[in-house]
């Protein structure tokens, strides 16, 4: 009996989900902590490499919704890539051109995340469990109803950014309301991967989402990526040596993408606003398209080294914080916590009740806060930051930054229990904790303090709107899809 019960075990399927990711991550973190002796920075090196898996072990509950991990792991390698980018100039954090800071604010970001994740712990810590029925609900869907209600966000989507565009006080709720698109298309991928069912549907839309990300002028090919690796993880999918290969293969197209982007942004740019320094697009799509079409024939003729390393550089975000440590420790900020007394001011007062609000610009907080010149990531219309954890100890000092951490962290928490707590289907729960988790990390450490909390507020306030009033007639047309095309409710790949 002992030995059917061990062959049994053998062949009992693994599944992607959040422990496996965490598993993942802590393996991850033993290869790297044996390069560490190897690296300019041994000790920053073997202990930054386990802080993933220590903010995922943190923050793991059996309902911690799966966009979670993005959250944590995007933020980890922007801080985290400041090491390879060290190791390949042949130098330690502390003799490199930014100076001996550049340590402290590696230290200081990643003990940031670990107390976001404290605070993500304890906030998210007693959600309800989903009852069968929303758990179950997609199961019954059609795939043709499922593609339509995608459909429907992607036409929300371009309304929203239209209006946005146009209106420059409804510019962040619509800007939320565009959102919608990613809980479709969120709930597409997991239907898919769980029923097996739209299997063509996925690849096109999925082809389709990336070439539709290099037409703006930023660039959002990324995200389809993620969307649909967060989906792979909500819906449990059976790992396989097809589902392993599938993944390298999603990577390598990511990377190729992301390598192609950073040869080309520039230039484009410059193509398609006409020449003119801001981010309003002047050339049509078609010339635009044709644009990229020859650069990406000529993609072979780019320097892979040099583009490489150029990519690496503009992914890590250390140096930046290291720039507000220097200025802050010799000129320290006159006015007391002026980082989040502009962020209160900024959220509590919504710029369609408050039209001749000022705009607060990323760029002139870069400049004051870091008193540096202007550089090459703020050419061409685009803007840079120094990010939340900049800010906070810009306000706060260290260790009192972390407090300013918690507190972002207790708000951000609070909305996304919020959102979770909503009475929808699971998957659709799990799509709106993607959308809101992608507001708020798309940038990544990158983004601001009133930004950050601004998009959470109204992100949170517009979906509580959209599931009172419009949720629960498409969840409605849906379940009476599913009722007359008589789908049967299977599960292919759980």
């Amino acid at each position: 009996m002992t030995v059917i019960a061990n062959t049994q075990s053998l062949h009992t399927p693994q599944h992607l989900d959040f422990k496996m990711v965490m598993k993942g991550m802590g393996m991850l973190g033993g290869v790297l902590a044996v390069m560490a002796p190897f690296s300019p920075d041994p000790l920053p090196f073997a202990v930054g490499a386990a802080v993933p898996w220590i903010c995922l072990r943190i923050v793991y509950t059996p309902l911690m919704p799966s966009a979670v991990i993005y959250l944590f792991v995007w933020q980890w390698l922007q801080i985290f890539a400041r090491l390879p980018q060290a190791w390949i100039d042949g130098e330690s954090l502390a003799t490199s051109l930014s100076g001996p800071n550049v340590v402290r604010a590696y230290w200081y970001m990643m003990s940031s995340l670990v107390v976001l994740a404290i605070v993500f712990r304890g906030v998210m810590s007693r959600q309800k469990p989903p009852t069968k029925a929303q758990a179950a609900a997609h199961l019954r869907w059609t795939i043709r109803d499922v593609t339509l209600f995608y459909i429907f966000g992607f036409i929300v989507s371009t309304v929203g950014a239209t209006v946005g565009r146009f209106s420059g006080g409804l510019a962040q709720p619509a800007e939320a309301v565009g959102y919608l698109k990613v809980v479709s298309l969120f709930t597409l991928f997991c239907y898919v991967l769980t029923t097996g069912r739209g299997t063509k549907v996925l690849l096109a839309v999925t082809i389709f989402e990336v070439g539709l990300g290099f037409t703006g002028y930023l660039s959002d090919f990324r995200s389809v990526f993620i969307y649909l690796a967060i989906a792979a993880i909500t819906s449990r999918i059976e790992w396989k040596f097809s589902t392993g290969l599938a993944s390298v293969f999603g990577l390598v197209a990511l990377t190729t993408l992301a390598l192609f982007w950073t040869s080309v942004k520039m230039e484009y740019r410059e193509f398609a606003s006409g020449g003119s320094d801001s981010q309003v697009i002047s050339v049509p799509l078609g010339e635009r398209m044709a644009y990229l079409g020859d650069k990406a024939l000529a993609f072979g003729d780019i320097k892979l080294g040099e583009t490489s390393y150029q990519l690496l550089s503009r992914f890590a975000y250390v140096d930046i914080f290291a720039s507000v440590i220097d200025v802050q420790e010799q000129q320290p900020e006159p006015i007391f916590m002026r980082q989040w007394k502009d962020a209160l001011s900024h959220v509590f007062q919504p710029r369609f009740l408050f039209p001749d609000k000022p705009e607060l610009s990323d760029t002139e907080v870069y400049l004051r806060l870091t008193q540096r010149s202007l550089v090459e990531q703020i050419s061409n219309g685009t803007s840079i930051s120094v990010g939340y954890m900049g800010e906070n100890f810009a306000d706060l000092g260290f260790p009192g930054m972390l407090v300013g951490i918690a507190m972002m962290g207790i708000i951000l928490a609070g909305c996304m229990h919020i959102l979770m707590s909503f009475k929808l289907p699971q998957v659709m729960r799990e799509g709106i904790a993607m959308a809101f988790c992608f507001a708020m990390a798309r940038d990544g450490v990158e983004v601001s303090i009133p930004k950050m909390i601004g998009t959470a507020v109204m992100f949170t306030l517009v979906f509580a709107t959209v599931v009172k009033f419009v949720a629960p007639r498409i969840v409605e047309w849906l379940d009476y899809g599913a009722t007359l095309g008589k789908a049967a409710p299977r599960v292919a790949r759980r």
